[in-house]
């Protein structure tokens, strides 16, 4: 067979296969092109869902008449030069295939202008054939249009949905930039009509979304509902020498506003929109412990890193980033994640909620901001209810102050009553609390059971008679090389063979347990994510959970159990001061707030 080479067209085609798969990715492609450009409007023009037309204008830096062949040549790019700028990239583009991929399956035009210019230019490209450039009125910047995607390459075109199901998919992308870019104004019509717009921020952006905390931005593209709901994050790691700061910065739902779905996760790593599993699996880690069963959480999470530190060249449509220090990123987001969800504390204000989990930290320090809207803050409730924290001691009756005002007022109030043996009533400063004092109590008995746990460390039980595992090569390689991580978790083991590994101790707490399958989980995790020390100790710490967890419903005040207002208040102020009370071990809720307001409404007051 002859080898002969390609012709560029074909080429181009080809590469439009990696890089086009639908109207949405041209948006994407050309929209990042403008932000590149330093655009700070944005107008997207449509036609049947991008397939008819697709019109990108931009106010941004603009182009000379001679680089427009350029930039719809193959691997021209103004972005980067050597391979020291590839490996610290910060444009959204770089590899310079986008425009000649679009242009090669479809009847394009590109028309820019600079400042200084006297006039713009015109350059027409017909299925990857460049016309001659022509001179063309047009203000500062660029517009690029896209008619006919895939007019001739039919097979590609038959694979595009509905108008209604693209239109979607370039919607949800622009929803995804909205909330990176709030600087930018978006403005987006389909069919000769405005659909949406979306106002810019009058501070300039840095395109990593630090202007995001305004908030107005959020509700836009998320709803009021998820805002109202949402704890702000904020947590950074001081830099080594000479690199640049670790910062995770942005919003995570609280564990009562869930999803059936991942609708609502956003994920940007300096200001790219991503898929990452090991961030995944840290966000999944972190909300383990207070996620209702087959629920998934909502966030937007900005990270910030050395872009040195991060291979952007991983992907051609630049969906998946490679980290250098994969295992210190998941522990960072694991770690930052977990410590803001352990302040849900039931009482917590919701006013308040967006600003309980800002952190700033180092490499060896963690620290979180004060509660807000405690009457006393946590320390020192720790101390005036301390006979509530002993080991095995029940919740102590305890006759609380009068409060000379509304402001002294604990956050879940004073009990009042108790509704059918289950529900306790208490009257706050806003109105009226309702708690489950089962679910309560059930949290409460589990977060002492981890702290005794934690505080002892995993103790590991020696077994009479050590234990032949049979199991996989590549299982006996990942248990060779992280034997250090597996007696951390407990487990001690040796391989004793190509497929067999010796297990001569186990976890203490799950001793009886089935073990064999536990470490086979354990050896899937650590493959599966073997750059992260939390990946194994997950499956681990959720078997000795799940075991706390049982434990302490055992434990827990039962149904029709009657108790007395003291017992009832200090069961509040327990869970005032005791980290995730906001939702019972399986992540049901654990109280509720009605205000005066609210419940004037129901009875129709003031009409």
């Amino acid at each position: 067979m002859t080898i002969r080479q390609l012709p560029d067209i074909l080429i181009n085609q080809i590469a439009a296969g990696e890089v086009v798969e639908r109207p949405a990715s041209v948006v994407k492609e050309l929209v990042e092109n403008a932000l590149d450009a330093g655009a700070h409007r944005i107008d997207i023009d449509l036609e049947e869902g991008g397939v008819r037309l697709i019109r990108i204008r931009d106010d941004g830096d603009g182009m000379a008449a001679d680089d427009l062949p350029l930039a719809i040549a193959r691997h021209a790019t103004s972005k980067i030069a050597s391979l020291d700028d590839l490996e610290a990239v910060e444009t959204l583009g770089f590899r310079g295939e986008a425009l000649p991929s679009i242009a090669s399956v479809s009847r394009f035009l590109l028309v820019s202008r600079r400042a200084d210019d006297a006039h713009g230019a015109a350059l027409v490209v017909e299925g990857g054939r460049i016309g001659a450039i022509a001179p063309k009125a047009h203000a500062q910047g660029t517009t690029v249009e896209v008619r006919d995607l895939f007019f001739n390459v039919p097979a590609r075109r038959k694979f595009l949905r509905a108008e209604r199901t693209e239109l979607g998919h370039i919607e949800e992308w622009l929803r995804s930039l909205a909330l990176a870019r709030p600087d930018v104004e978006l403005r987006v019509s389909h069919n000769g009509k405005p659909s949406r717009r979306y106002k810019g921020d009058s501070a300039p952006g840095s395109g990593s979304g630090q202007v995001l905390f305004s908030g107005e931005r959020l509700i836009e593209t998320l709803g009021a509902e998820f805002a109202t709901h949402a704890l702000r994050v904020e947590h950074v790691l001081r830099p080594a020498q000479d690199e640049r700061e670790l910062g995770l910065h942005g919003w995570i739902a609280q564990p009562s506003y869930s999803r059936a779905s991942t609708d609502q996760q956003y994920l940007y790593v300096n200001g790219r929109a991503v898929r990452d599993r090991s961030i995944a699996h840290a966000v999944k880690q972190a909300y383990a412990d207070v996620l209702f069963h087959g629920r998934q959480p909502a966030y937007v999470l900005f990270l910030q890193l050395d872009p040195r530190r991060v291979d952007v060249n991983v992907h051609p449509a630049k969906h998946e980033v490679r980290f250098r220090d994969a295992r210190l990123i998941h522990d960072f987001v694991y770690r930052t994640l977990h410590d803001a969800l352990a302040e849900t504390r039931a009482g917590m204000a919701a006013s308040a909620a967006p600003m309980a989990a800002a952190m700033v930290g180092t490499m060896s320090s963690w620290s979180a901001a004060p509660q807000p809207n405690l009457s006393l803050r946590v320390g020192d409730a720790r101390d005036a209810y301390a006979a509530l924290y002993a080991a095995h001691a029940p919740p102590q009756p305890y006759a609380p102050l009068p409060a000379s005002n509304d402001e002294t007022v604990p956050p879940l109030g004073y009990a009042i009553a108790q509704l059918h043996g289950i529900y306790i009533l208490a009257e706050s400063a806003e109105g009226l609390i309702v708690v489950d004092m089962h679910a309560a109590h059930e949290r409460l008995g589990y977060e002492k059971l981890k702290n005794a746990h934690d505080g002892e460390g995993l103790r590991t039980q020696p077994l009479l008679v050590p234990t032949t595992l049979a199991v996989s090569e590549r299982e006996a390689d990942v248990a060779e090389r992280e034997v250090a991580t597996l007696a951390a978790l407990g487990f001690e083991l040796t391989r004793s063979g190509p497929q067999a590994l010796t297990l001569r101790s186990v976890p203490a707490l799950l001793a009886h347990g089935d073990v064999d399958a536990l470490l086979r989980d354990v050896l899937a995790d650590l493959r599966e994510h073997g750059d992260s020390s939390l990946a194994g100790a997950g499956r681990v710490t959720a078997a000795r959970d799940e075991l706390l967890s049982t434990m302490a419903c055992h434990g827990a005040v039962r149904a029709n159990r009657r108790l007395t207002v003291p017992e009832m208040n200090a069961l509040l102020r327990e869970m005032e001061v005791t980290e995730r009370s906001a939702q019972c071990n399986h992540g049901r809720p654990t109280w509720a707030r009605f205000s005066v307001a609210e419940i004037d409404r129901w009875f129709l007051r003031g009409r």
